[in-house]
């Protein structure tokens, strides 16, 4: 091989470095490498669309929703430079195959617990808050998703859409994941919570809804680890023997699991000790049970108020619906492997619009991420997406500085918590429709000059 070939070998090598370092700022190459070694997907073999392309691919599948696939890779400019402008829209959908749903999940995963890691989160008595919830996503209506995804049914039908039932673990001051997992609709929320337990991070304090409770899923969540408490509201059914009482409304109570518990959960002993704690609100009592037993580090007073935080997950769940998926709720993969992975992506995108808008509210005082405005973040998000191509290198940094300014302007306006929203029966839709006798037919007797048919 010649010296000028060499050299031009050299050069078109350097000249493709860029092109993933522009994304640096906002997810770092290290940790998409580390994703991709633990999906076993890694390869050095040089295509036009590498995997690193393909992965910002299927996160702009969540920021440009209205785009096709093909249209993201080309706006995004991670096709490596070659004689063709554009690639294939076939190659798109290889490439994506290629990668598979395992390499997003995993580098998801590490993105997640790299920026949890390195964030400075607002803390209740040394303790991060956090959640757990479902929701349930809607996938193409073809024979394979409904083969494994499932669909809603009753005693006379079946949804026409199969559906996906996910769970998530969420840091409520910033809204950011911290794991995630999911299957078909029919799998239960409280089996695939079983699946966060490992993942959840130490000195920090769980809020459930009340149809979490299962004795040995709270057990091991505050067991595994260290200060892994929990807490949910009970049920007025709630049976407890009292141990200890603190005051009139906080005491120790002792709990009683079912044999059936105990076979599920190995660990599970046949009596369990926790803390109960009741307020009266607006002439009702609530109740709430936790792992929390130590009356002097944490006030019984703002055990019960501290509930109110879990609504930050619904909002997380709706800032992924409407906002980042314009309301389009219907996936857009018709495999169920590339729904999967399209899911993931979700997941990924959302995190990094997250990640961002807690950079930025770092730069605030007294200032969380949730009182950010996700609807303009994600915006500026999306921008600054479709505007990387243009830049050059060298002022990436200087970008990356100017999407923060805006951001840390969207403050939204203090809460009100006057506001009432009582719950309310919809009206039964009335189906006695009145049908008509002798149907009309159109016919060529109706329209005898054709006029109306083409």
């Amino acid at each position: 091989m010649s010296l000028e070939s060499q050299l031009a070998n050299t050069f078109r090598s350097c000249n493709t470095f860029h092109h993933f370092d522009k994304y640096s700022d906002i997810l770092s190459p290290e940790l998409i490498q580390q994703g991709f070694e633990q999906a076993g997907v890694a390869t050095v073999r040089r295509r036009r669309l590498p995997l690193e392309a393909v992965l910002w691919s299927v996160v702009g599948m969540s920021l440009f929703r209205q785009q096709s696939v093909w249209d993201i890779a080309n706006q995004l400019d991670i096709v490596l430079p070659d004689k063709r402008r554009f690639v294939a829209p076939s190659a798109v959908v290889q490439a994506r195959q290629r990668l598979g749903e395992e390499g997003v999940k995993q580098v998801f995963k590490k993105m997640a617990a790299h920026s949890y890691q390195s964030s400075n989160f607002e803390t209740w008595c040394g303790l991060n808050l956090l959640s757990v919830d479902g929701v349930v996503w809607r996938t193409t209506d073809t024979p394979e998703n409904h083969q494994e995804f499932k669909a809603q049914r009753n005693q006379s039908s079946e949804n026409i859409y199969p559906k996906i039932r996910m769970v998530c673990l969420m840091e409520l001051t910033s809204h950011q994941l911290i794991d995630s997992a999911f299957s078909d609709y029919r799998t239960s929320e409280m089996r695939l919570a079983e699946e966060l337990i490992e993942q959840t991070p130490d000195q920090s304090l769980t809020i459930f809804d009340k149809g979490y409770y299962s004795l040995g899923l709270l057990n091991r969540w505050n067991k595994v680890g260290q200060e892994r408490h929990w807490m949910l509201p009970v049920r007025k059914d709630f049976q407890y023997d009292v141990v200890h009482k603190y005051s009139q409304s906080d005491a120790i109570v002792a709990i009683k699991t079912s044999p059936q518990a105990r076979k599920k959960f190995s660990d599970l002993p046949e009596i369990i000790e926790a803390r109960l704690v009741s307020k009266v609100i607006k002439g009702k009592e609530y109740q709430v049970l936790t792992s929390m037993r130590d009356g002097l580090r944490f006030p019984g007073e703002d055990i019960v108020e501290l509930y109110r935080y879990r609504w930050e997950i619904e909002l997380g769940y709706r800032e992924m619906k409407q906002t980042l998926l314009d309301s389009e709720y219907t996936l857009r993969s018709k495999r169920p492997d590339m729904v999967r992975q399209e899911l993931w992506g979700i997941l990924l995108a959302y995190n990094l619009i997250r990640q961002v808008m807690t950079k930025a509210a770092s730069n605030l005082d007294s200032v969380w991420p949730n009182q950010l405005s996700s609807t303009s973040s994600a915006m500026a998000v999306t921008q600054y997406f479709a505007a990387l191509p243009l830049t050059s290198p060298g002022k990436l940094p200087k970008h990356y500085e100017v999407l923060l300014q805006p951001i840390s302007m969207f403050i939204l306006p203090p809460r009100r918590d006057d506001r009432n929203y009582p719950r309310w029966v919809k009206l039964k839709p009335n189906l006695n429709y009145r049908l008509e006798k002798m149907p009309v037919s159109l016919t060529d007797w109706h329209y005898p000059a054709r006029r109306f048919f083409i």
